[in-house]
């Protein structure tokens, strides 16, 4: 996956949490636990992003950074 690639799933994937975000009446379950699959996904392309570039600052292969599970990158935030 390269970095456009990625950048397209990020936007599919901010397109549809705002779809969910502007319900009216509130959420379902199962739409708030899309929503939170959507925030962990979307952290996790940000942060595969965000080491691809670093790879290729630093004179690296960029395909070779890897996605992190979802709980790795959302202990990022404590």
């Amino acid at each position: 996956m390269d970095n456009e690639q990625i950048l397209d799933d990020i936007g599919a994937l901010v397109e549809e949490e705002r779809a969910l975000r502007g319900r009216t009446g509130g959420l379902l379950p199962e739409e708030r636990e899309r929503l939170a699959a959507l925030e962990v996904r979307l952290d996790q392309c940000w942060d595969l992003l965000r080491q691809r570039r670093a790879k290729e600052e630093f004179g690296e292969d960029p395909d070779t950074a890897a996605l992190r599970p979802g709980p790795e990158v959302e202990s990022y935030r404590n």
